[in-house]
């Protein structure tokens, strides 16, 4: 794959970058700003990243990362206070300088039984190396790094029915099984809700490498159609383990967080 010469990542980004204060700029953060590791509590995005965001927010309209993580936990590894952050897929809400996210009310209910259920599976399958990371209303059972890949993916494989007859939901990710409580949660919403209220906003860039992503996607594609955004430029971060749609659906397609960086270094400099 190609990567987009500059003066086409300059065209591709111009919608953006001729109105600054009207635009959004949007991005997941594993996979997107900080690179994959194999413990999701040791992943960090660059410095040069974190300065980068912290310019834009000083420039664009809205900046703000929209995470599988907690609200929380992707501010600190993402280092940037003057950003917003949509944490658990959407399912929290923290402002820029904010202390605390808030939680859709429709999720509070399901907090302890995604909690117990996750915590009484990783204790069976903590065994064959799969680790568990709490997401505020969501558990992430993770097999990256497991002595045995092959075998602990099917053991979540085999556990996923189960959460589900538990009256819980459950999605895949990159080498990880999230259990989640069964209402509606995507990075569409949380796109969605970030914007709809900010009413000056009237272009938006999102970036994203995984499935979870193709949601945010398909939120920019909506409101393009419907009016609400004059512009709408999705960037997909190629990896080996993303999906293909990542990179079929794109306007603009990157390789891995040093591809993205370069984006947001464009935005940043134009």
């Amino acid at each position: 794959m190609a990567a987009p010469t500059a003066e086409g990542l300059a065209e591709s980004l111009r919608a953006l970058t001729d109105a600054p204060e009207q635009a959004a700029i949007l991005c997941d953060i594993d996979g997107t700003l900080a690179p994959i590791v194999e413990r999701a509590d040791a992943a960090r995005v660059p410095p040069a990243a974190s300065r980068t965001l912290a310019a834009l927010a000083r420039r664009y309209g809205l900046v703000a990362c929209i995470s599988g993580r907690s609200a929380l936990d992707a501010r600190r590894i993402v280092g940037v206070g003057a950003i917003a952050y949509a944490g658990a897929h959407g399912a929290e809400l923290l402002q820029p300088s904010g202390t605390e996210p808030m939680v859709a009310h429709a999720l509070e209910s399901y907090a302890e039984p995604v909690r117990e259920f996750a915590s009484a599976a990783w204790q069976r399958l903590r065994g064959i190396g799969v680790r568990l990371e709490d997401k505020g209303p969501i558990a992430a059972l993770h097999w990256r790094g497991a002595p045995d890949e092959d075998i602990a993916r099917v053991a979540l494989e085999e556990l996923a029915p189960q959460a589900e007859d538990a009256g819980l939901a459950v999605h895949w990710g990159r080498k990880v099984l999230e259990i989640r409580p069964p209402v509606p949660i995507s990075k569409a919403d949380a796109v969605t809700g970030l914007l709809e209220g900010r009413l000056t906003i009237r272009r938006a860039l999102f970036g994203g490498d995984d499935a979870t992503d193709l949601d945010a996607f398909d939120a920019l594609d909506a409101m393009v159609e419907r009016g609400r955004l004059e512009a709408g430029v999705k960037v997909g971060v190629a990896s080996t383990e993303g999906p293909a749609d990542i990179v079929r659906r794109a306007d603009v397609v990157v390789e891995g967080t040093s591809g993205f960086l370069e984006v947001l270094s464009a935005l940043a400099g134009a």
